[in-house]
């Protein structure tokens, strides 16, 4: 399961195709200071094809691309796209899309993610999690309901404790809060989890109150990640229960925004989000 590649090939070759493009170069005429059939170029352009440093060196040499951060950043991409991924131990238990989201997590710096009847899938609990796959795939058997788990827990520790850790903006409607996983003592400790993960620097978590009423989020949950290169390679995530649908246009992008942006408007502050999770732990016990 080679995903994570696929995204780097993907952000090597967009950063490319942008240098290309803004020196008004077309594809066959790289191709032909390069001694590359055209088609080449296209490939490693959409991510299609993989390609060495060296060669990402000899391209920025025809584009005149000198800036050694630059130069430096993109053969870390191509470098980089042969190592070996955290969740390949899972790989006999991931579907491909999750697998896939998985890649792109790994590499954002950033998430906005609005939630409707979960607990965002960085700040649950083992318990949680558990009562929240069992429900979703009622089938597992326990070996690989352990394993997915896991997963989830390597998620959190991959993306919110590394070096350079996820910068995670979550929202969340209220009746998340209310929806009962597991039993009340595994509510509990969940929603106690939430404020304490809402302390985190690199985390800010807001409640949009039922009171709010009709808002930007109703036709479901999405995530918005974030990419460190350039801000058009960002892309947004719908997930339903047979299909992930990833949206990279200009246009979603700006339109889920804005739902994220109202959304906020529409959510209540942190410090009173944190007092609204805890009563409603208080009220289970």
């Amino acid at each position: 399961m080679a995903a994570l590649p696929t995204v780097r090939r993907r952000m090597l070759g967009a950063e490319l195709r942008k240098i290309r493009e803004g020196l008004a170069i077309t594809v066959d005429e790289a191709a032909d200071r390069l001694g590359w059939h055209q088609s080449k170029v296209s490939r490693v352009e959409n991510g299609r094809s993989g390609v060495r440093p060296h060669e990402v060196g000899t391209l920025l040499d025809v584009y005149e691309v000198t800036d050694p951060q630059t130069r430096e950043a993109l053969a870390t991409l191509a470098r980089d796209g042969k190592r070996r991924v955290w969740w390949q131990p899972y790989s006999d238990v991931l579907s491909q899309r999750y697998a896939s989201f998985i890649s792109f997590e790994a590499e954002a710096v950033a998430a906005r993610n609005y939630q409707t009847t979960l607990i965002p899938g960085l700040l649950q609990t083992s318990e949680y999690a558990r009562a929240v796959t069992r429900g979703l795939q009622p089938d597992t058997p326990p070996d690989q309901l352990d394993a997915l788990v896991s997963v989830r827990l390597a998620r959190q520790n991959a993306a919110l404790r590394r070096q350079d850790p996820l910068k995670l903006w979550a929202i969340v409607d209220e009746a998340a809060l209310h929806r009962v996983m597991g039993n009340e003592a595994t509510m509990i400790k969940q929603l106690r989890h939430l404020n304490e993960a809402s302390e985190e620097p690199n985390i800010t978590v807001q409640v949009v109150p039922l009171r709010a009423g009709a808002n930007a989020g109703m036709l479901g949950a999405f995530v918005i990640l974030e990419f460190p290169i350039r801000g058009d390679l960002d892309v947004v995530c719908t997930e339903s229960l047979t299909s992930s649908l990833y949206l990279e246009q200009e246009d979603d992008l700006r339109k889920y925004g804005q739902a994220f942006d109202l959304l906020r408007a529409a959510a209540l502050d942190v410090e009173p989000s944190r007092d609204l999770i805890a009563k409603t732990a208080k009220d289970l016990e």
